[in-house]
């Protein structure tokens, strides 16, 4: 059976200002640690359109299936590699059921699902809400097949740590696998084979210098780097244990954080308190002044998702990296949330 998560988390975002090109969004999607799937909730007017991309492996079974309010509303499955403008290796429009997708993947690597408007509604900007569900089954093979060139059976020889927080290495490739440590930025890895799991790429990698480190560790948080081997790693702290109480509290800190009740709201000041389980995992709940308030669930140093209720139907989460910390949007109301509220520090 295929479970589902509505897990997202924001990549890269362009908009197109009036009477320029059609605005694009590309939103990376990982699935929530032990489930092969995801809901994700979105809109589209006129000739803008959404890019969705996630990554699988060759001989893995992909389904996607796309419901919208607006009958013009279509995805487009591209292979790793390729894009609109590109060749389509699905078509909402023309599959077997419209707007279904169930196959065999050909190739490893990072796919992209675009939804968009059709011509006509595009044309006259037409908006189009929408749910897409994707899942991806089936177990990798022992070894990377119809691997893309220089990915994951290439790619460099040496990783180099690029999360300003540090990094969960843990003992599979899998948000929900067991730390072994945290690496710290800039740490130089030695690169032993990567794999796709729960959307996203993990590498398996091992530290350079005595103690010696081996785990995986999530690609998004790797750069290519080099064989300089550090003196020492620093004292790491161990999952689970956790930081003193703020008197009188059950949370490990307490303070204040830049927060905007609503779109284009004048910059407040909203109350948290953090309760850290160690690594970058942990609940931020954030207080507004209106009096609600908001838990935000992180996994190594991520945002990934909040405490959803019935009442909230289909309010959309997002997380979009920002400086030093992220930009968490929740409904109308946004956060700014520095990593040191996770961390410590």
């Amino acid at each position: 059976m295929m479970r589902f998560a509505p897990i997202l988390l924001l990549g890269l975002v362009a908009i197109a200002a009036p009477g320029t090109a059609p605005a694009q969004q590309t939103t990376e999607v990982r699935f929530a640690a032990g489930t092969s799937g995801a809901s994700l909730d979105g809109r589209i007017t006129g000739r803008d359109y959404r890019l969705y991309t996630l990554g699988a492996e060759a001989g893995q079974r992909m389904s996607v299936r796309l419901t919208s309010d607006n009958d013009a509303a279509y995805f487009n499955l591209y292979a790793p590699g390729k894009g609109p403008g590109d060749e389509a290796l699905a078509i909402g429009e023309t599959t077997p059921e419209v707007n279904a997708y169930d196959g065999v993947l050909p190739q490893s690597g990072v796919y992209t699902v675009s939804v968009y408007l059709y011509r006509n509604a595009a044309r006259d900007g037409e908006t189009a809400d929408y749910t897409l569900d994707i899942a991806i089954t089936g177990a990798s093979g022992a070894t990377v097949e119809g691997d893309f060139a220089d990915g994951l059976q290439g790619g460099p020889d040496f990783w180099r740590v690029t999360a300003s927080g540090g990094l969960n290495l843990r003992n599979a490739p899998s948000r929900g696998a067991p730390v072994i440590t945290r690496l710290p930025n800039g740490l130089q890895l030695r690169n032993l084979g990567c794999r796709m799991a729960e959307g996203g790429t993990w590498c398996n990698v091992a530290t350079l210098a005595d103690p010696g480190f081996e785990g995986w560790a999530s690609a998004d948080f790797l750069a290519e780097g080099s064989d300089e081997v550090a003196t020492q790693l620093p004292d790491l702290q161990p999952v689970g244990q956790a930081d003193a109480l703020v008197p009188g509290t059950d949370y490990n800190a307490t303070g204040k954080i830049e927060c905007y009740p609503a779109p284009g709201a004048e910059t407040q000041s909203c109350d948290f308190g953090v309760i850290r389980d160690g690594n970058g995992t942990g609940t931020v709940t954030v207080t507004l002044p209106d009096g609600r308030s908001r838990s935000i669930f992180y996994d190594s140093g991520r945002p990934v998702s909040f405490d959803k209720s019935e009442a909230d139907g289909d309010i959309a989460f997002e997380a979009s990296k920002t400086g030093d910390g992220y930009m968490v949007f929740i409904g109308p109301a946004s956060f700014v949330i520095p990593d040191a509220v996770i961390f410590g520090g």
